[in-house]
């Protein structure tokens, strides 16, 4: 099997998750510099993730492997940001994570990637292509954990708009991929 650059740096950005959770999770007053190499760290995923779907769709690099493993590390960075800064609340400031929204994105995932297995294991036809909605979900997931890093006061806005989306592409998700029986 031939692995792409685009492949290569989709694999590279799921290595960045387990720098990114010990960065968050060792983060203290004791070491503050630890935020900013977290950021860092989320900040080159996030970025990574829009050059790989460039150099995918640019050099003709589009993959099975890639269709599978991108969403993949999206929602592994996601899911472990929004998990790792609900842990650590307390010493990002006043701007605290939400528990509500940890489970709305974490329950948006669970299902997502179940749903997938599922229809994966029952050999039923998977429509995985990425919609407007699944890519403004995700830009509205970042700038919800940018709003963490950064303490904007109105991160409140942001974190209703990833609710909505977050159960608008849910719901789209389920209705594209469940076909009645007969």
């Amino acid at each position: 099997m031939h692995i792409t650059f685009a492949n290569k740096i989709t694999i590279f950005r799921i290595l960045c998750v387990p720098a990114f959770i010990v960065t968050v999770l060792y983060y203290s007053s004791l070491n503050v510099y630890l935020k900013t190499v977290a950021l860092a760290i989320f900040l080159f995923a996030t970025l990574s993730d829009v050059v790989d779907g460039y150099i995918a769709r640019k050099f003709h690099q589009s993959t099975k492997m890639g269709a599978l493993l991108d969403p993949l590390a999206d929602k592994l960075l996601l899911m472990s940001a929004f998990a790792c800064l609900f842990i650590k609340r307390a010493e990002f400031g006043v701007v605290q994570l939400p528990f509500w929204l940890l489970v709305v994105v974490m329950s948006r995932d669970i299902i997502l990637l179940a749903g997938s297995v599922i229809l994966h294991i029952t050999n039923s036809q998977m429509k995985i292509e990425p919609t407007l909605a699944g890519k403004l979900t995700m830009f509205f997931q970042v700038l919800a954990i940018l709003g963490i890093f950064f303490q904007w006061s109105w991160s409140f806005y942001l974190w209703a708009i990833v609710l909505v989306l977050a159960i608008a592409t849910t719901v789209d998700y389920i209705k594209r991929n469940i076909q009645p029986a007969g």
